[in-house]
Parts: C-alpha cells; sequence; structure tokens
C-alpha cells in the first residue's frame, strides 16, 4: 500500500499561498522527535532562528515544492538563502539556499519525503543554485534520507550534522 499511495502523490511547486502550510511543516521539522514533550506551534515558530525560515516567505530566492495527497497538503520541501550574518542551523555560504523539509507524521515512512527533495532539486538548480544544505540531527531517521538522494554531511554542532548536495 505505500508504494501505490506514494505514486498518488502530486508534486507542485510552493508558492506564497503555502506560507501557512509551510509554517506547519518547520515546526513538524523542528519538533520531529514524538518523545519530545509537544509545545505549542506559535512558541516554536517564534524561536529567533527558526523565525529566518518561515517569515516573508516567497520573497526572491525562496522556493520549493509541496507534496499533495487528495488535494490536501501533506509535505514539503522548501528552501530559502541566509546571510552570515544571521544564518539558519545548516548554513554554509551566503551561496547556498538551506532546505527545510517535513511530511505530515500519517505519511511518513512512504517515500514522500525522497520524492520532495529530488522534486526540490530541480527548480532550486533552474534559480541557478550549485548546492543545497541543511542541518539534521545525526539521531533523526530522517538522516538516512538526505544521503540516499545524495547529500554528504560537511560539517557537525553538537548533535548534529550540516550536510550538502551539489545540483
Amino acid at each position: 500500500w505505500a508504494d501505490r499511495e506514494a505514486m498518488q502523490v502530486n508534486i507542485r511547486p510552493a508558492t506564497k499561498d503555502d506560507a501557512e502550510f509551510l509554517k506547519t511543516m518547520l515546526f513538524e521539522a523542528a519538533r520531529w522527535n514524538p518523545d519530545w514533550p509537544r509545545e505549542s506551534i506559535e512558541g516554536v515558530l517564534d524561536e529567533p532562528v527558526l523565525r529566518r525560515y518561515h517569515e516573508d516567505w516567497g520573497r526572491p530566492g525562496d522556493g520549493g515544492v509541496i507534496a499533495e495527497f487528495d488535494g490536501e497538503p501533506v509535505g514539503a520541501v522548501w528552501y530559502r538563502q541566509f546571510t552570515a550574518a544571521e544564518p539558519g542551523y545548516g548554513f554554509v555560504d551566503e551561496k547556498t539556499p538551506e532546505l527545510g523539509a517535513a511530511v505530515h507524521p500519517l505519511h511518513r515512512r512512504k517515500g514522500i519525503g525522497g520524492t520532495l527533495l529530488r522534486a526540490a532539486m530541480v527548480p532550486a538548480r533552474e534559480d541557478g543554485f550549485r548546492t543545497l544544505s541543511l542541518s539534521v540531527a545525526v539521531h533523526n531517521r530522517s538522516r538516512m534520507m538526505y544521503q540516499r538522494v545524495g547529500f554528504e554531511k560537511v560539517g557537525e554542532d553538537g548533535d548534529s550534522w550540516t550536510m550538502l548536495v551539489n545540483l
């Protein structure tokens, strides 16, 4: 069933209209561990570094893709450039956008995340970017998915890896 469901997922470009859904996905990405206490989405998204991933989303250089199942958004991979003065968690340099990625908990482990990652690389390359980066906790199972689609570890900060893929 998992393969059949993944095949019925529609992937489309992310737009400014997806900003609220991207906030929901950012919350899921930031609080990926189900064993952690559940915090309010507003409190989490108001953390200064996390605000950098969603504030004014849709500005030049922002891009990404949304997965829909039965017409409802279920996952997203989006990217945005950061500055050295205000970096993201997986900051490499000012020319490399950083990815945010998440799939709704009910739709995880069905191949949607990998499909989204590969799909997001197309518009990033078309936008002229040569690389994409991300930050992932070493113990997050998604790390293996990132490696399968070509991301490689380029740095370590505490229990998180910074990973990079060449486009």
